[in-house]
């Protein structure tokens, strides 16, 4: 299973041990590497990394977290409905926390609070399934409805109720706008 944000780990020539070239079969042709000029570094994603380079003054990539918190929040009028993504946002958490989702593939839409935040809760989910020796399974959820307010310009605070088989909840979510896109800044589960 591939994760959404794993590079795919593209490889330097000179970093590479040397082997000799393969040799082509009437089966199998030669294997045809990459002009140099076409391959590009992976992209700096670790936190460490990220810190580094803007410490040396370097700016920050477009879709990094400080580029995102760098960004002005734009007129509600030009994000996009944020309901689809409040009901997305809920189904996943609850999918997370029953094991059947990966906390990365929600990471682009939660702020690093609440992604830290997410992971805890994650780790104590696991270790209780363990312990009651319970498979993680993916659960079925129905929405039973959305409601939304603005508090203030660029914030939406939203309850997502959600029915499963075992019980019914509320899924409270606060979403900032940045830019042209929303991202989670709270989630609780009730």
């Amino acid at each position: 299973m591939t994760r959404p944000f794993e590079d795919s780990g593209t490889q330097n020539s000179s970093a590479a041990p040397s082997r000799p070239p393969a040799q082509a079969t009437p089966s199998r042709p030669a294997a045809q590497s990459r002009p140099a000029a076409q391959s590009r570094p992976p992209a700096p994603s670790h936190p460490a990394v990220q810190g580094y380079r803007a410490a040396q003054g370097y700016p920050a990539a477009a879709g990094s977290a400080a580029a995102l918190r760098s960004e002005r929040p734009a007129p509600f009028s030009l994000r996009p409905d944020p309901e689809p993504l409040l009901i997305n946002l809920a189904r996943g958490y609850l999918e997370t926390m029953a094991g059947a989702r990966e906390p990365e593939q929600l990471a682009r839409w939660l702020s690093d609070g609440a992604y830290r935040r997410l992971l805890k809760r994650v780790v104590l989910a696991s270790r209780a399934r363990a312990v009651t020796k319970r498979a993680a399974v993916m659960p079925t959820i129905i929405v039973d409805r959305v409601i939304v307010t603005e508090p203030n310009e660029g914030v939406i605070e939203a309850v997502v109720i959600l029915h499963s088989r075992v019980r019914t909840r509320a899924v409270a979510v606060r979403l900032e706008g940045r830019g042209d896109r929303w991202r989670a800044s709270a989630i609780n589960v009730m």
